[in-house]
């Protein structure tokens, strides 16, 4: 019999140790609490590093879970985490160009990026978790907010194509206005500190505020990705574990793309078309089911046509330049 939810708890457990054990390693091993300038090609490292611990995780469930339910079900379990996994992953780049927008704005030099952004993982972690445990009891309690989470990818998708040239204004970012007033801020940057003692009193520092909106860019993301895997299982532990696979990548592959991010101007308008897909997909269910494969090829057709046409159409504005 089927499975629908696989993760025992010696799993969970084994997987919670397991990121605690890379973040300490991040911070006590690699000097992650010390500010410096994540080359390229430590960036490149990290980055390939990800997606073997992805690709070796994914081995060793498949050969988990064949020798305990069989072929078919380790199959679809793994192309449940790859798609999930792909999916979150090409959400989060789209996270990566507010990064690059967020330190901009307050001129965060790339040596003190890598603090704030390891804390912005932890918090990621958990609001990720709570989100998908409550996402999953309510889908087990409601089946109809599925339909409900398609119209929203659908409608969120369509935004997302016709305001994908807009870059958002920080200066009326309400967040920001509230608290300044609501906090001491101070006027610069005290190197990695987020609050600082003045004249008796604490202050809190820009790369506070960076901190904040790093946090609350991920939840509003999360909004849309968790949604979005909920299309292909709503397996927690698949669920879980994709995403957090996503967002432990994500920081290495901000520090090798940062400075790239203009050249991937049409992701925007891939990922829109993701979304509106996979929002299809979830309102048409009871009348379409496609297998999870072809999910995962399309997907991954998207992502990369989109990236390829931004790289192709960059290198040819830079020749029209040289001109």
């Amino acid at each position: 019999m089927r499975p629908m939810n696989i993760g025992e708890p010696w799993m969970w457990f084994a997987f919670i140790v397991f990121v605690l054990a890379m973040l300490a390693v991040d911070l006590f091993v690699l000097g992650g609490r010390k500010a410096h300038r994540v080359s390229v090609r430590e960036a490149s490292c990290w980055v390939v590093a990800w997606c073997a611990l992805t690709l070796t995780f994914a081995g060793l469930l498949w050969w988990y879970l064949n020798g305990e339910f069989g072929p078919e079900i380790a199959q679809r379990k793994i192309l449940e985490f790859l798609t999930g996994y792909l999916i979150e992953q090409s959400l989060s780049i789209d996270n990566m160009f507010i990064f690059v927008m967020i330190f901009g704005y307050f001129a965060v030099p790339p040596e003190l990026q890598r603090r704030v952004l390891l804390y912005g993982v932890l918090g990621a972690i958990v609001m990720r978790g709570a989100m998908i445990f409550a996402g999953v009891w309510l889908v087990s309690q409601f089946v109809w907010l599925l339909y409900v989470f398609g119209v929203f990818l659908i409608i969120t998708g369509i935004k997302m194509l016709i305001f994908a040239h807009q870059r958002p204004d920080l200066d009326k970012n309400p967040l920001l206005h509230w608290i300044h007033g609501h906090l001491r801020v101070t006027s610069g940057l005290h190197g990695e500190h987020f609050f600082v003692m003045q004249d008796g009193r604490r202050w809190a520092t820009p790369m506070f505020l960076v901190l904040v909106l790093i946090e609350a860019s991920d939840l509003i993301f999360a909004v849309d990705s968790i949604p979005a895997i909920f299309a292909i299982t709503t397996d927690p532990f698949i669920v879980f574990t994709s995403n957090i696979f996503a967002i432990m990548g994500l920081r290495a592959l901000y520090f090798l793309l940062a400075d790239m991010a203009d050249r991937f101007h049409l992701l925007k308008y891939g990922l829109a078309i993701v979304l509106v897909f996979i929002g299809a997909k979830m309102t048409l269910m009871p009348w379409l089911q496609m297998p999870v494969e072809w999910s995962l090829a399309i997907v991954g057709g998207v992502i990369l046509v989109s990236v390829v046409l931004s790289l192709i159409l960059t290198r040819k504005e830079d020749q029209m330049r040289s001109l």
